[in-house]
């Protein structure tokens, strides 16, 4: 039996899409339109041609080729307002020369220089510019349509009558952020055109191997959207359909699915090659060549002559020869390691504000968050709260209740289940000068949402200075018979992250404290809270806004023959099993900071008592002791009197029988542990 060519499948489905020949309508557009329209066109495609000789000549090292796809970025590019922001992808150049990104600074991008946006941080395509209004993507590729949601939300609460476009390709539309995305923005509705460029392959796999329907539009009217397909190598037709699109949008807010049928005439990537693709499909869509078809055309309609066509090229040669000297001119980076911890995060004072009186009231450890968190919203108008059943309901611990009445449902959002797009949300608000909270209904949910956290959050002020003002509150921790799904420590996920911060606190006074002082620092911050310590701690907490300074340990007791080191429960267990052993002169240093935490205290308190123990509900591999047990290692070697000791839970995951969760627990192992090193 004869084995169909699975490939040709998909050139039969893209023949049956769009004509072979492209049939150009000029409608009212003007001449000059036209001719702007077709530089558009020319500069990528020379930019490329230009890339792919200086590849071949070993000086540049890599290069992602959109020819064939221009008249897609062109004409979206030329469509938009200037100041509306595009989310492009790797094939998308015609974005950046569409917004007339200087070919210097773009080129020395290419090239790694520090002159780029990125100072060599990053490759290619993978920067973004507020003043082109371009925010570039990451590998990952889905997570920049959940950015472009929460740009698109700013706009819309800004009442800017602004429109917003994100790119994606058919293959990374099997990811789960392509359904989060388009289902949060039909649920919002939210000015967003969602544009995927339908060429055919996820690098080689055919679409045929990528999903079953036969066209994007199909998927529209299940997310209760609009959806268009065009022809993407019709640069009139892209052209006609933005313009017309987003001035619908821009009257009545809402999303777009908008299917740009295509096709990439190299490799995913150069060095992938195209053996996988057959030559019929190279004969096809040589055919609709968008560069030459539209040339060809405006030639026929005598709005351009041959002599133009010179002038233009000769004029875009110049300014590539131009860029390209600016980039290969430029000096090796000097290397300043000060300078790559600094571009970790954005600046801002770090002082402590005092509140404005000495009042206190009694307040459980819930409340003192949730205090913290009105306050800042009512000192901040433009934070916005999301997550999963915080508005009416006030989220699963009532942390939010009453906040819908107060701020209303503009400021305080019930999402769906999408971790991952409301954590790209908070980003693209931030974008936008906007701040945003995060609500994981648990901790351990936020696994849904790691890519974006991990990979956006984290890096994006240290790739092009854009800082990420976002806060995610993660209810956490164990002792509650929750079980497996609902009570890991994971902490230490992100204490290994650089460009995060995280805070857990043990007290209702530094919750609050530190909540206010979350929002007041521009970065992406995690915040931990321990749900058995919400309604069972309590504390007298000042009453008018105030903050603790983020990176700084408290000591909350004070001895001479041993440091306890630890956070969250973890003082209070302490806590306990001093006054258990009043004997037992220690040191409680109670971290609050896990990322940056407070080297300074623990070194000045080891120093001074010659043991150390460090204890976390965590479990022990992996943990956050074993870093800061290697870290007295180095520094207090000489002034340790018995090894550093580390406690922590077992190493499994948290189990649901209560008398199981609590030999899990490391309270009872830690009062044997700190008596054992008391003897050393």
């Amino acid at each position: 039996m004869a084995i169909p060519n699975r490939n040709l499948t998909f050139a039969n489905i893209m023949e049956n899409n769009t004509a072979i020949n492209l049939k150009f309508d000029r409608k009212k557009y003007r001449d000059e339109v036209l001719i702007n329209l077709y530089k558009s066109l020319l500069e990528p495609r020379m930019i490329e041609e230009k890339m792919l000789i200086l590849l071949r000549q070993g000086k540049i090292s890599k290069w992602f080729s959109g020819i064939g796809q221009e008249a897609i970025s062109a004409g979206i590019a030329a469509a938009l307002q200037h100041d509306e922001y595009i989310l492009p992808m790797h094939r998308n150049l015609g974005v950046f020369t569409g917004r007339n990104v200087e070919y210097g600074q773009l080129f020395s991008q290419f090239q790694g220089h520090k002159n780029g946006f990125s100072k060599g941080r990053e490759r290619s395509f993978h920067f973004g510019s507020n003043q082109h209004h371009i925010v570039g993507m990451i590998s990952h590729l889905g997570p920049q349509m959940g950015v472009a949601d929460g740009i698109a939300l700013a706009s819309k609460l800004k009442k800017e009558n602004k429109v917003t476009v994100v790119f994606s390709g058919d293959g990374g539309s099997s990811e789960g952020d392509f359904h989060e995305s388009i289902n949060q923005a039909a649920v919002w509705d939210l000015p967003v055109i969602f544009v995927v460029e339908n060429n055919g392959y996820g690098l080689s796999t055919p679409s045929n191997e990528q999903f079953k329907f036969k066209n994007f539009v199909d998927k529209g009217p299940g997310y209760g959207i609009e959806a268009i397909k065009i022809d993407g190598n019709n640069i009139l037709e892209v052209y006609d359909t933005l313009v017309n699109t987003s001035e619908s949008i821009r009257k009545n807010p809402r999303p777009i699915l908008l299917e740009c049928i295509t096709f990439r005439m190299r490799g995913h990537e150069e060095a992938s090659g195209t053996k996988y693709i057959p030559k019929e499909l190279f004969e096809i869509w040589g055919k609709k060549d968008p560069v030459v078809n539209y040339e060809n055309y405006l030639l026929e309609e005598s709005v351009i002559s041959s002599a133009d066509i010179e002038n233009f090229r000769k004029e875009i040669k110049q300014k590539i020869d131009a860029g390209l000297e600016v980039a290969f001119t430029q000096d090796p980076i000097k290397i300043d390691t000060q300078e790559e911890y600094n571009d970790l995060y954005a600046p801002f004072d770090n002082s402590e504000i005092k509140p404005s009186s000495q009042n206190k009231s009694n307040k459980r450890f819930l409340d003192a968050i949730s205090e913290g968190l009105k306050q800042s919203m009512e000192k901040f108008p433009e934070l916005i709260l999301m997550g999963q059943d915080i508005a009416e309901y006030g989220g699963a611990f009532k942390m939010t209740e009453g906040f819908v009445e107060k701020f209303g449902k503009d400021r305080v959002r019930n999402t769906t289940l999408c971790e991952s797009a409301i954590v790209g949300t908070s980003l693209g608000l931030s974008i936008k000068g906007m701040k945003a909270m995060v609500e994981m209904q648990f901790a351990d949910f936020v696994t849904c949402g790691f890519n974006q956290i991990i990979n956006n959050l984290a890096k994006i002020h240290y790739r092009w200075g854009q800082n990420a003002d976002v806060v995610v509150r993660m209810p956490t921790g164990a002792g509650v018979g929750a079980g497996p799904f609902h009570s890991q420590s994971n902490e230490a996920w992100f204490v290994h992250t650089p460009g995060l911060k995280v805070l857990y606190p043990a007290f209702p006074n530094d919750a609050k404290g530190l909540m206010c002082a979350a929002f007041n620092d521009p970065n992406p911050i995690l915040f931990f809270e321990h749900k058995g310590l919400y309604r069972s701690i309590t504390e007298d907490v000042y009453e008018d806004y105030f903050t603790i300074e983020i990176g700084k340990a408290n000591l909350v007791r004070t001895g001479k023959n041993v440091s306890i080191i630890t956070y969250g429960a973890g003082v209070h267990w302490a806590m306990e099993i001093l006054d258990k052993h009043p004997q037992i002169s220690a040191d409680l240093v109670d971290l609050r900071t896990l990322l940056p935490y407070d080297k300074e205290a623990i070194l000045e308190s080891v120093k001074k008592t010659s043991r150390a123990i460090v204890l976390h509900e965590d479990t022990l591999i992996g943990g956050i002791g074993g870093e800061i047990s290697a870290f007295i290692m180095e520094n207090c070697f000489e002034y340790l009197d018995a090894p550093v000791v580390r406690c922590a839970s077992l190493d499994t995951p948290v189990p649901f029988n209560l008398d199981l969760e609590q030999n899990f627990l490391p309270k009872k192992r830690f009062e044997d542990q700190l008596l054992q090193l008391l003897k050393y």
